[in-house]
């Protein structure tokens, strides 16, 4: 066991934009919720998944909604408690720890705000092992675990709880609260024990975040190429595998809200010449094509990354004339079966493409 304090949140916030594949919601705002919660009740224990107790009844949590819409409608920081108070009272069973629903953005903070009020650890894992718009596109899902009940909550003090038999029912159920209560709302799901943690998960994910952050900040401290040593870094992990798929400048970005999405394309003009690279956006980065060639594509992460420092860019902060370099990254072997394929893989959001992994790319 671990801790996770206040000097930690900084390369957490860098390293969840970068899982985050754009989306997730902005990690600062979610690195300002933590960092009070954490100043007012203390540091967070990190568990392994090895160090969860089998019985533990363990929660998943996250926010819901379109990233555009956490710009302005801000947490009030106790979103997430309601939503477990909810949880427990409909289920009559203590949570006893937290589970990230997904390893980027804003949803590798928010769990660490609740579990510090509560008092709760926070398992070193979660269901995506970067971000996904949908909430069935979860690890859990994909091996058995139900999302209901799913309680959800908002600023205002709003809460439901959803009761069916579907994970992709519990997201369209989800999915209209959430609109109806401005765009974001924050839910606790997917309730498991211990001993399923740890069959269903994605492992390592939280510190992987931290480490993440960490190779960045010192690559700057000692003027290293920044790609470079991310390159490096992943080498090392259990996703194994980084690549950088182009660098150029953005050309023109399409951005619409669609059902509570943000759905949109970018288009990248390469510093070297040649065709452009278009990426399509439904609330992450989806896919990666340049002349009629997929580069990267989902599962695997494409993040936008500024040319310079190698932060990454959340797709509602993406503008005209930004330099950016492209970093595509394999995702670990849970999520790549073909039970995982068929719940988040290309068919699961329409695009037309076979699933290539990102070590068959050229």
């Amino acid at each position: 066991m671990r801790e996770i304090n206040l000097s930690d949140l900084d390369d957490l916030a860098l390293g969840a934009a970068i899982l985050g594949t754009g989306g997730g919601g902005d990690p600062y705002i979610g690195k300002l919720v933590a960092r009070a919660a954490i100043e007012e009740f203390g540091p967070v224990r990190l568990l392994s998944l090895d160090e969860v107790p089998d019985g533990a009844q363990v929660v998943a949590c996250g926010a819901m909604g379109a990233p555009t819409i956490l710009i302005e409608k801000l947490p009030g920081g106790d979103e997430m408690d309601l939503a477990f108070a909810a949880w427990e009272a409909h289920t009559g069973r203590r949570i006893e720890a937290v589970i990230p629903f997904e390893a980027g953005g804003v949803n590798s903070t928010v769990p660490l705000a609740v579990a510090a009020r509560r008092g709760l650890p926070v398992i070193d894992a979660d269901g995506m092992g970067r971000a996904f718009p949908q909430l069935e596109m979860e690890t859990f899902n994909v091996y058995g675990v139900p999302a209901c009940p799913t309680a959800i909550a908002d600023e205002k003090g709003n809460v439901a709880i959803v009761e069916t038999a579907a994970a992709a029912q519990s997201e369209w159920i989800a999915r209209g609260l959430t609109i109806r209560m401005g765009g974001q709302a924050y839910v606790a799901n997917y309730g498991m024990t211990g001993e399923t943690a740890r069959r269903v998960s994605v492992p390592g994910t939280l510190s992987l975040t931290i480490g993440i952050g960490r190779t960045l900040r010192e690559a700057k401290a000692r003027k290293r190429p920044p790609v470079e040593a991310l390159i490096e870094f992943f080498a090392g992990t259990h996703y194994g595998l980084a690549r950088r798929i182009g660098a150029g400048k953005v050309a023109d970005v399409s951005r619409r809200e669609v059902n509570g999405w943000s759905v949109g394309t970018v288009r990248i003009e390469p510093l070297a010449g040649g065709a452009p690279i278009e990426i399509q956006i439904q609330n992450e980065n989806l896919v990666a094509e340049q002349g009629g060639e997929v580069l990267a594509v989902v599962p695997d992460l494409i993040s936008i990354l500024d040319l310079d420092t190698a932060e990454a860019i959340p797709t509602e902060r993406l503008r005209y004339g930004q330099r950016v370099d492209i970093l595509a990254v394999r995702v670990p072997e849970i999520m790549r079966t073909p039970e995982a394929l068929k719940v988040f893989g290309p068919a699961a959001f329409g695009l037309p493409h076979a699933y290539r992994p990102l070590e068959a790319a050229a």
